[in-house]
């Protein structure tokens, strides 16, 4: 693909019909350039429409200041809520967010934006491409695991050298770490046991059952609900980033002692889908170390460790680079301060722990080397 620019005319065009259509028209509209990106940058997703949102979320989320990102993400609908607006309305809150009038943004200030993404889907195109050449010449991830369930990965935290473990497996076989957190939406609603999402996953390991497997407790769910009676959000939306705690019944067994509920989904309106924003991810990562701190404090025994998946690149939709990114923004932070506990990271499929691979064991996570969901 041609050298980053905002010149590309051609693709600048196509990101121009999606703002005008908006996300939820793009069925019928042509988008050649968009949719070679999106089998690239997000081959799992589940509709040419999602695989091209995924491709402008990455692409906003690189963008330089909370000007640009802000104005991007409302001209083209990316904020929660604001899919199905019309193209009027979106320009309009993305002028406010310059504090100029419409006409002004329209002729100045939305072409500069809508090209800033157009030069990043470029760069990510650019990086999927040297990514590639790279991983033809690396050795196979499952080869480097060598069968076992985890490793030790030392990592540079601006300066400091800290020592991570990364675990493949599923996350419900995690095992004595103080402190795993979950992606919860921001109605704490759990999904049913038998699903297959992180959430399910950990709502059916933490059930206690009677010997004939009859379910006795749902401890998660429960403590859930009972948090927010305590904190009057009962049948309302709590903010994305909160982190809420709660036991984790059966798991004890596993040594486990906290579960953090990071609140990152929100439900997309009349579809079984959810929109995560990537800096709520960071928001949340932030909140969970705050936690485990006060918590810490009141108890005999600290919380000395916390486990983190790659949160919401399931249903939420994150390409796993970017929630990578989102998620060792906060980390990375943390460890920089000085936190003392240990961090850990679990996946399950070879892309996700091929990215950890290359990123913590010398990579950083830079907006120019993507990897694909």
């Amino acid at each position: 693909m041609a050298s980053p620019s905002a010149g590309d005319v051609p693709l600048l065009r196509e990101i121009r019909v999606v703002r005008r259509a908006g996300l939820v028209r793009l069925r019928g509209h042509s988008l050649p350039l968009l949719e070679a990106s999106a089998e690239a940058l997000a081959p799992n997703a589940r509709t040419r429409e999602a695989g091209v949102e995924s491709v402008l979320r990455r692409a906003v989320s690189l963008l330089d200041t909370d000007q640009l990102r802000e104005a991007a993400e409302y001209s083209l609908g990316l904020v929660s809520g604001s899919r199905d607006w019309a193209a009027s309305s979106r320009r309009a809150k993305a002028a406010t967010v310059y504090g100029v009038s419409v006409e002004r943004f329209r002729k100045d200030h939305e072409v500069m934006v809508l090209g800033q993404v157009a030069d990043h889907v470029l760069r990510l195109m650019t990086a999927q491409d040297v990514e590639r050449t790279e991983a033809d010449r690396a050795p196979v991830s499952d080869e480097k695991w060598g069968g076992v369930t985890h490793r030790k990965v030392r990592v540079l935290a601006r300066g400091r050298e800290r020592v991570l473990t990364v675990h493949r497996h599923p996350v419900d076989l995690l095992r004595d770490v103080d402190v795993l957190v979950s992606p919860a939406n921001v109605h704490l609603a759990l999904p049913e046991a038998y699903k297959s999402s992180i959430p399910a996953s950990l709502r059916r390991a933490a059930s206690v059952r009677s010997v004939t497997g009859e379910v006795l407790r749902d401890p998660l769910h429960d403590e859930l609900r009972d948090w927010a009676a305590r904190n009057s959000t009962s049948g309302r939306p709590v903010l994305p980033g909160t982190v809420v705690p709660t036991g984790v019944g059966a798991l004890g067994e596993q040594g486990l002692r906290r579960i953090y509920h990071a609140v990152i989904a929100v439900p997309r309106a009349g579809t079984n889908d959810y929109d995560v924003l990537p800096a709520d991810v960071t928001r949340a990562v932030s909140r969970t170390f705050s936690l485990l701190a006060e918590e810490s404090g009141r108890g005999t025994r600290p919380l000395g460790s916390v486990c983190f998946p790659l949160l919401g690149s399931g249903r939420g939709g994150l390409p796993y680079q970017i929630s990578l990114e989102a998620v060792w923004a906060g980390v990375e932070a943390e460890l920089a301060r000085g936190a003392a506990c240990d961090v850990h990271f679990v996946v399950r499929s070879p892309d996700a722990a091929a990215l950890l691979d290359r990123v913590l064991t010398g990579k950083r996570p830079e907006c120019d080397r993507p990897a694909t969901d």
